[in-house]
């Protein structure tokens, strides 16, 4: 089976990505002495336990019921990549904040490790309000949902069923579900759709008979000559210090790889649709005016009930959006949520 990232890359010549920059604003790993982070874990309705970094602003009053927002990281991504920094730049502007791991990545439980399981990163977001309604300090019907990359399409997923979430905000949206399909720019066939999922059936009974556990996707190890553009875009950030990170347990080599014979879930995974049920609740979707991804926010904003806002960022790719703070709306995202979480 050909890697997903491959399909998508090889998908996308047409389209132009800023060159790797590294020093260009990235901080990735940016910690804030406004903000007191705390580890906390609670359960998904699957009765997996969902780790996630709290933030709270150290001038909140915490005898007063607080707005909150959680925070979804890049699909293959754990909360220590691009979700702690908005959770702490959000906490910033008065917001408790709670950047999550999905369920069978990072710190969150869950076997196979690096499972795609659309159904179940829908609920932890779910799990997550849970959470925080309960807590002692936070309105529960003033909770926002920020998803980053593939977690733009959980969360949207994730809202469309649970009214509890009262503004829906994503950056650099990836539509899991027709990337994988469809690959980027609608340039995977039928046939190469289905050689995927036969491949993937075929690897369930070697799994299932104890057999190895197979990877696919994900970002390469290494530069070659013929890298396609994207791929280094991803390189730039998931294998450098910009932004590497390996959670305990795990190791550098599967790092935003997920297994091979769960990855074909995202094609039963349609985000999207209904869409428009979530009106009258506001959304917010952003993304970069050279994202290779911008084609999945435009088709979200399209199908969108109102209110509603579209904002592209000038000078920005996929990834840029990531961690560039001289890129990052930040004070967008924080009037969306203080217009909407009052």
């Amino acid at each position: 089976m050909k890697k997903l990232i491959s399909s998508l890359v090889l998908a996308a010549s047409s389209f132009s990505v800023l060159a790797a920059d590294m020093p260009n604003g990235a901080d990735n790993f940016f910690k804030s002495d406004k903000v007191t982070v705390q580890k906390v874990t609670f359960k998904n309705q699957y009765r997996i336990n969902v780790a996630g970094n709290l933030f709270i602003p150290n001038n909140m009053y915490r005898n007063r019921m607080n707005p909150a927002i959680i925070v979804g990281h890049p699909m293959g991504a754990v909360k220590e990549q691009s979700s702690n920094l908005y959770a702490a730049k959000m906490a910033e502007q008065g917001f408790v904040t709670l950047s999550l791991d999905l369920s069978f990545w990072g710190e969150s439980d869950g076997q196979h490790r690096n499972m795609a399981a659309p159904e179940i990163f829908s609920e932890d977001f779910s799990a997550a309000v849970d959470f925080l309604g309960t807590s002692q300090f936070v309105d529960r019907n003033r909770i926002g949902v920020l998803g980053i990359c593939g977690s733009g399409s959980f969360v949207i997923s994730a809202a469309k069923i649970d009214p509890r979430m009262k503004a829906i905000a994503t950056v650099s949206m990836y539509d899991m579900g027709a990337a994988s399909r469809h690959a980027l720019n609608h340039s995977q066939t039928l046939e190469q759709r289905k050689k995927i999922i036969a491949e993937a059936a075929e690897q369930r009974y070697v799994e299932f008979a104890g057999g190895e556990t197979r990877y696919t996707g994900g970002t390469v190890h290494e530069l070659k000559d013929d890298t396609h553009p994207i791929q280094r875009e991803f390189f730039d950030f998931y294998r450098t210090p910009r932004g590497e990170f390996t959670p305990g347990g795990s190791s550098p080599a599967l790092t935003t790889h997920p297994t091979l014979s769960s990855n074909v879930k995202f094609m039963n995974f349609y985000p999207f649709n209904d869409i428009e049920t979530i009106s009258p609740r506001p959304m917010l979707f952003i993304t970069g005016d050279s994202a290779h991804s911008r084609e999945f926010s435009e088709d979200a904003y399209k199908r969108a009930g109102q209110p509603k806002e579209l904002l592209i960022v000038p000078g920005a790719g996929h990834v840029d959006l990531y961690d560039r703070v001289n890129l990052i709306p930040f004070d967008k995202l924080a009037s969306f949520f203080q217009g909407n979480l009052k």
